[in-house]
């Protein structure tokens, strides 16, 4: 259940648009939830979308509209490119444009589909890997315009010791990630909340309210032409949705190619982000070793970083 404490700030607002900006599903998701009695208002079912909210309701959601109820089906027709597997782990260097797993508006052609098609195991008598029949295996994931590394358990005690490890800040993730501008420093850290944004439910944006985020960055070149840019080395010390796209942003760095966070301009044309999950480093679930991976910059961020000087 998602339960949430109308602010001042929502004050007079429609409660379907309430239930959008709580969950980040859109309007008509908002509306079918409330449709569904799914929705109350200071512990009342609530079903009318125009219904205004007021300061001090609680205002709360059975189930998350963007959450997918059908589980995925294996698709062979998904490639993946395996950079390492054994009987516990799996890393995957994930082209850009792929979705991880399920969700709302991408209910088909997902890495998990890809997964399950190679390794059913994921999924044995209708018990995923992880509790999750939408998430089977997934312990993090990459956004969808972003390539690179991620790692994913083949067996529950290996999904719990991963996702221990990501709680506890020991895996090491770095992402090349190209700039607009020149920062001050060539080494700094972002140390600011992060949650999804009242204006915009499909933003994440740095906030009081958020959860406790922090973003470490090495600047690895800086270029003049056609217009000022930097090529960052970020390390995640936490993982909050769209972390470090939100984190750059809000230094007044956004990412080249991120129309989401104002990073997309025409002197740079790229399709995406540039931002590149370029190394990745865990402890192994089974054999206690530190094992390392290194993805080399996707082509087109190639492509792109050879027009720059």
């Amino acid at each position: 259940m998602i339960s949430e404490v109308i602010p001042d700030a929502f004050a007079g607002e429609r409660l379907d648009r309430v239930v959008a900006m709580m969950t980040g599903c859109s309007r008509s998701e908002a509306s079918d939830a409330l449709d569904a009695g799914e929705v109350t208002v200071d512990a009342r079912v609530v079903t009318k979308p125009s219904t205004r909210v007021s300061v001090g309701q609680v205002v709360s959601i059975d189930h998350d509209p963007t959450r997918v109820t059908e589980p995925p089906i294996a698709d062979p027709a998904i490639e993946l490119r395996v950079v390492y597997e054994d009987d516990d782990v799996i890393v995957i260097d994930k082209p850009t444009g792929l979705v991880v797993h399920p969700g709302a508006g991408h209910e088909g052609s997902t890495l998990v589909h890809g997964l399950l098609a190679r390794y059913p195991e994921l999924v044995v008598d209708g018990d995923p890997v992880g509790g999750d029949p939408v998430r089977p295996g997934i312990v993090h994931r990459l956004d969808k315009g972003t390539s690179g590394l991620l790692v994913v358990a083949r067996t529950e005690s290996a999904h719990e010791d991963l996702v221990a490890q990501l709680a506890s800040h020991s895996v090491d993730r770095h992402y090349l990630a190209l700039v607009w501008g020149h920062l001050d420093t060539n080494l700094g850290t972002i140390d600011a909340p992060v949650g999804r944004s009242r204006r915009d439910p499909l933003k994440m944006t740095v906030t009081n309210e958020g959860r406790d985020a922090r973003t470490h960055y090495e600047v690895r070149e800086t270029f003049l032409e056609p217009q000022p840019t930097s090529l960052l080395m970020c390390r995640l010390e936490t993982g909050r949705t769209h972390q470090i796209r939100v984190h750059l942003r809000s230094i007044g760095r956004p990412v080249v190619g991120d129309e989401l966070y104002g990073g997309a301009k025409p002197l740079i044309p790229l399709g995406r982000p540039f931002l590149h999950a370029a190394e990745l480093a865990f402890v192994h679930p089974a054999t206690g070793e530190t094992v390392e991976f290194v993805s080399p910059l996707a082509p087109d961020l190639v492509e792109i970083l050879s027009r720059l000087s």
